[in-house]
């Protein structure tokens, strides 16, 4: 057992870690930083994971943070077991304990799995770890069932088919569409279909019932009775907020941990940032928790900021953005298909905005094929409104 002492201790690999670890420089040059996470790897960027490595455009090598270049001691593959918010000790699970000052929960989020389904082998897709054992099954392997229209679905089956244009895809989610939490009905139909014209097939709104592990792949059975054979298996289906180590703790939580405007719980010396936090955002009048680079990077740097007493408070509509084969966007904000929303299409499915509305109010912008607007869409968000589908027309 080992014991060690830092002013500030952050749990977590991630960008958020990285970048809270920068913040905590710029405003105290010497105070000690440790750095623990599950992970064998030191913080890297996550968006290429499902993006560039698969086009040949970075290499695992580019997506390195470069953490070690601030003064600080990472434990990497370490498990943080229990925190003793009273006496300020983290304990991992070998029994090492870190005492702390501040310290900062960067714990990120756990994929979700698919219920009632225990079957081995299944990628459940999120780590650096993940991309290195997909690539080498991509590289020996053709059919591919990728469980989950989202995010994370969407973008890794186009990744795989475009590093291997032989392979034989199929998406199966529950949805109507691909992305239809978050798009237009119309514009989450046109992507079923651009998707099929890509050569991948699409089974949707079907829900997997089980699969069965064979000598060699799966077979994938849905409720409706479809059966499909795959190779290798990939779920993306979202995360769960990492809230484990601190459950019995009197740190509140929701889905997430609630944090103030400077990012601290309801212990002033536990800070949370990234994936795990709820925030009040100004501008939306609401709490949210955010699960893409941008809130993660600029929510780290502001939570390593106040650790170190800056005192700034966190108000940053945050964006995130998908590349889908050709296609492209950058959203601002909330999207929620089951807002009211406003399109805006300068050439339908292929350039325009769309807004979304709650009571007259812009709640989210998304920017389809359309660059370097995400000012002006957050300047649109932080106004009062009311907003219409006329004077919303070519605002942006």
């Amino acid at each position: 057992m080992s014991i060690y002492n830092y002013k500030y201790l952050i749990i977590g690999g991630g960008m958020t870690a990285d970048a809270a670890v920068r913040g905590i420089r710029e405003h105290d040059p010497n105070g000690t930083i440790g750095l623990i996470s599950s992970e064998e790897y030191a913080p890297y960027a996550r968006p290429p994971l499902s993006k560039s490595l698969w086009k040949g455009e970075e290499t695992v090598e580019d997506i390195d943070l470069n953490t070690a270049e601030v003064e600080l001691e990472m434990h990497l593959g370490q498990v943080v077991k229990k925190i003793d918010l009273a006496k300020k000790i983290v304990y991992d699970e070998k029994g090492n304990k870190y005492n702390y000052e501040k310290v900062l929960m960067a714990t990120g989020g756990i994929p979700k799995r698919l219920p009632n389904i225990e079957e081995a082998g299944i990628i459940y897709y999120r780590t650096l770890s993940d991309y290195k054992k997909l690539k080498d099954l991509v590289n020996k392997n053709k059919t591919f069932g990728v469980i989950g229209g989202g995010f994370i679905g969407s973008e890794i089956a186009a990744a795989i088919k475009i590093y291997k244009p032989d392979s034989k895809i199929t998406m199966i989610f529950l949805e109507t569409g691909i992305g239809a939490l978050i798009f237009p009905k119309k514009l989450s139909n046109f992507l079923n279909n651009y998707y099929q014209k890509k050569g991948i097939e699409i089974a949707a709104g079907e829900m997997v019932k089980s699969i069965v592990k064979q000598e060699k792949g799966y077979v994938v059975e849905t409720k409706s009775g479809k059966k499909f054979k795959f190779d290798v298996i990939i779920a993306g289906l979202g995360i769960n907020p990492n809230t484990e180590l601190i459950k019995g703790t009197n740190i509140k939580i929701d889905n997430g941990i609630i944090v103030n405007k400077f990012l601290q719980t309801n212990d002033i010396d536990v800070f949370a940032a990234g994936d795990v936090a709820i925030y009040y955002n100004t501008a939306l009048n609401k709490l949210i928790r955010v699960e893409h680079e941008d809130n993660a990077i600029s929510m780290g740097e502001i939570a390593g900021q106040n650790m170190a007493g800056a005192n700034l408070p966190y108000d940053h509509i945050s964006y995130f953005y998908s590349d889908l084969f050709d296609l492209g966007y950058e959203a601002v904000g909330i999207l929620d298909s089951n807002l009211e929303i406003v399109e805006d299409w300068k050439e339908p499915f292929e350039e325009g905005v769309i807004y979304y509305l709650k009571e007259g109010k812009i709640q989210g912008v998304l920017l389809w094929n359309v660059w370097e607007k995400t000012d002006e869409a957050r300047g649109l968000i932080a106004k009062a409104g009311p907003f219409s589908p006329k004077n919303l027309k070519d605002r942006i």
